[in-house]
């Protein structure tokens, strides 16, 4: 699955996740106790390992 920073913080917030702050290019991203942190960086895919990470912890994989 290739994903680019926009469309993961699309995915995220589709799914109750709340944009709380951003830090240059960094969002974070906060869902009851839990914390992410969403590089978006223009149309550039988030690498696979990365995103595989973030879903994984946001509960979506």
């Amino acid at each position: 699955m290739d994903m680019n920073g926009k469309e993961l913080l699309k995915l995220l917030k589709n799914n109750g996740w709340q944009e709380v702050r951003i830090e240059g290019s960094h969002h974070v991203m906060r869902k009851d106790n839990q914390t992410l942190i969403v590089p978006v960086h223009g149309s550039k895919s988030v690498k696979k390992g990365l995103l595989n990470a973030i879903l994984k912890e946001a509960g979506l994989k």
